[in-house]
């Protein structure tokens, strides 16, 4: 059996939460990180929705890949879909990522991709409707504004460096 990878570039990244044999840098071409769904569920409510990362189209993303042993692959994919598929707003794919281990292997994973055509589907919102939607979510995986520092901070423990995510930071940060 080959190997099987998932990617992670939000919360994946510092909150797995599944048993993995390797962890490695990696970058997804093609899609990039983007605060562009209206978060119902994790971080927000349909009423006071908080907004949380998707993969969206163009660019290339740096996140964290995931090695997973065999045996524990469909309990994995169960896991994601538990976590990943409340409301169907990402689409389950597999795409080519880049290991950045000094190996630079190419290898299949398992990606969760922004579903456009969903109605949480938020796009490109300005920094002060995404800092009003970030300051008012909370949802049962705790506050918006957690989920948007918990993600930077780890991003900058693996020098992983997004600008719109960074300015999004100090925006909270400077009006906290």
């Amino acid at each position: 059996m080959s190997d099987f990878w998932v990617f992670g570039y939000g919360s994946l990244m510092w909150r797995p939460g599944f048993e993995h044999v390797e962890r490695v840098p990696a970058r997804l071409r093609g899609l990039h990180r983007s605060l562009c769904v209206y978060s119902h569920v994790h971080r927000g409510t349909p009423d006071r929705p908080g907004l949380v990362l998707g993969l969206d189209r163009g660019g290339a993303c740096l996140g964290v890949a995931f090695r997973i042993a065999p045996q524990a692959r469909a309990a994995v994919v169960d896991y994601l879909r538990a976590r990943e598929q409340v409301t169907m707003v990402y689409r389950e794919v597999t795409r080519q990522i880049e290991l950045l281990d000094g190996s630079h292997r190419a290898t299949p994973a398992l990606c969760y991709v922004v579903d456009r055509a969903h109605q949480q589907y938020a796009g490109a919102l300005p920094l002060n409707r995404q800092i009003e939607l970030v300051r008012q979510g909370h949802g049962m995986s705790g506050p918006n504004v957690d989920y948007v520092r918990a993600t930077l901070d780890h991003m900058d423990e693996i020098g992983v460096v997004d600008k719109r995510l960074a300015v999004l930071g100090r925006a909270l940060t400077d009006q906290a």
